[in-house]
């Protein structure tokens, strides 16, 4: 008998009939908002929007959106199996590879005498790519929208939440593993690509930003690249990371110090760590929907203005995260915003001293009708985060 090779079956997840439906919901907002905007159709080019809007995970492709919520893919052979398989209700224009992305759309917009009016999104084009395509579709009119997709992704569907919950349990339960394992030759380095590998393990895709860890004075930069700097005898440990799932985001920051030190040092750490946590707790109660998202900071910053570290809080209280891990709303001083049911936001305050150490505690919340839920429970209270060698 000949023999028969054995058949290999590689399944591929396909996109649920809810998340079909969620993204044709997406668009219909979208669309309902041109006629405002007084344009024919919206090009969207933010490989984050193009994303939120169709499903699509990969890049190089376009969106065009028209009022009757109607909308076409513009992409190329590369992504065409990959494009009928999470996009399989948005039809797709498919350029050869002699052809440019521009002249695609020249071609689609050119088959609807009714697009004359064109909508762009003004914080993702380049200039160049911009005069490329009005040289292309001459009789065309340009218009310049900001924000106007992004202010959609701010307000969080129930999948979305589900998925960053699953994002802020996996970061935790890596932080709790990654912690446990600590050693005085450890190094800021290995922590971070520890905390990656772990969130892996555990489901994540990846990191959401890459993780900062900062050891004693090193902590005191807020966004400081970790080194190769080992634990040694450091007194305090700042750590800020988060897990990517789905695509989806989670921030989370502990800021860890040594037991047991009774130096006047310590006694100064321990009054600035508790004044960055009752102003983190002080800015959580003030949130809610409707709320002004600048009186939210505001709230923090007057605990710690009253304790005297007014000046060492030197960044916004929080911000949204999603897909991005920086979206709508932001929370400073100079915040416009208002918060909605919805929201999901990063609360952070933090005090920095040079040369000397740095203390920042950030938790994930939803924003609610009856105020706030924290998604992230990793024990915060001064003796609740030792750092242990």
């Amino acid at each position: 008998m000949e023999a028969t090779s054995p058949t290999v079956s590689i399944t591929r997840e396909l996109p649920s009939i809810m998340s079909q439906t969620n993204h044709a919901n997406r668009i219909a907002r979208l669309a309902s908002q041109l006629a405002d905007l007084d344009v024919d159709a919206l090009l969207i080019t933010s490989e984050v929007n193009v994303r939120y809007l169709s499903g699509f995970t990969g890049d190089s492709t376009w969106l065009l959106v028209r009022p009757d919520a109607t909308a076409t893919l513009l992409s190329d052979g590369r992504y065409q199996i990959q494009l009928a398989q999470e996009c399989p209700q948005i039809p797709a224009a498919i350029r050869p590879p002699t052809q440019k992305l521009g002249e695609l759309l020249a071609e689609v917009v050119d088959s609807s005498a009714e697009v004359k009016r064109i909508g762009f999104e003004a914080d993702h084009v380049h200039v160049s790519t911009l005069r490329d395509l009005e040289q292309r579709l001459p009789e065309a009119s340009w218009v310049e929208t900001s924000s106007i997709v992004e202010q959609l992704r701010a307000i969080k569907d129930e999948g979305e939440i589900a998925t960053i919950r699953k994002a802020i349990s996996i970061a935790q339960q890596a932080f709790v593993k990654v912690t446990a394992n600590f050693s005085a030759k450890k190094t800021e380095c290995e922590i971070y690509y520890e905390l990656e590998a772990e969130m892996r393990r555990l489901g994540a895709e990846g990191v959401s930003f890459h993780p900062i860890v900062g050891a004693e004075p090193n902590g005191a930069l807020p966004h400081y690249t970790p080194g190769n700097v080992p634990l040694g005898d450091c007194r305090t440990l700042l750590i800020d990371w988060g897990a990517k799932v789905d695509g989806y985001c989670s921030d989370l920051t502990r800021t860890l110090q040594r037991p047991g030190s009774k130096s006047a040092s310590s006694d100064r750490y321990a009054a600035a760590y508790e004044a960055v946590l009752e102003a983190q707790l002080a800015a959580i109660a003030a949130i809610g929907d409707g709320v002004e998202a600048v009186k939210v900071d505001s709230a923090a910053r007057q605990v710690l203005a009253k304790a005297g570290f007014a000046e060492a809080f030197n960044h916004g209280l929080g911000h949204g995260f999603g897909l991005e891990i920086h979206e709508d709303p932001r929370m400073g001083p100079s915040s416009t915003e208002t918060l909605k049911t919805g929201m999901v936001v990063t609360v952070e305050p933090g005090v920095y001293f040079a040369n000397e150490f740095g203390i920042r505690i950030e938790d994930d919340l939803l924003v609610t009708d009856t105020g706030c839920e924290v998604l992230s429970d990793l024990p915060k209270g001064l003796d609740d985060c030792p750092l242990v060698m």
